[in-house]
């Protein structure tokens, strides 16, 4: 029988301090459906970590122009993750990141945000970076974007445990 897909969600951010906030959040559910945002950083979301842009893309500026309020993303997670498990690959920054957002938003999740070493064995663990780096070229996307990283984790989930 074929492994069911898992719900993924990732997260970028402005950094990896403990002042960093979540930028850019993606997921990607078990049915397929998939959503994308950034974020408007609220009011004392200041730390700016230029070497992050660097490896994500997302400056500053865009987050203002284009990102979403804290609140609308804080409840579109919970309206389109509403009782699922969803999976991340980085949990204790993920996990912070999340915790921000929800409270900032005066939130509270209505799912469960759990490890992909909850679904994996060591040995395919020690897999799980080489065969999402395999997911990027069959998919065709690029990295560090909330939502091919989301889409790229689920497809090497499924593929390692098939």
């Amino acid at each position: 029988m074929q492994e069911p897909q898992r719900s993924v969600i990732d997260i970028e951010a402005s950094g990896f301090g403990r002042q960093s906030y979540p930028i850019e959040v993606g997921f990607v559910r078990d049915d397929g459906q998939a959503w994308c945002s950034l974020v408007l950083p609220a009011g004392d979301w200041l730390h700016w970590d230029a070497q992050a842009e660097r490896v994500h893309g997302i400056t500053r500026a865009a987050l203002l122009q284009h990102g979403r309020p804290v609140q609308e993303v804080a409840q579109r997670l919970n309206d389109d993750l509403a009782g699922r498990i969803v999976y991340c690959d980085g949990w204790a920054h993920d996990y912070t990141w999340l915790a921000l957002l929800f409270e900032t938003a005066g939130l509270v999740p209505r799912f469960r945000l759990d490890s992909v070493n909850a679904l994996l064995d060591e040995a395919r663990l020690a897999q799980l970076d080489a065969t999402r780096q395999q997911a990027f070229g069959v998919l065709g996307v690029g990295r560090h974007r909330a939502s091919s990283d989301a889409r790229a984790l689920q497809w090497a989930l499924h593929a390692l445990a098939a």
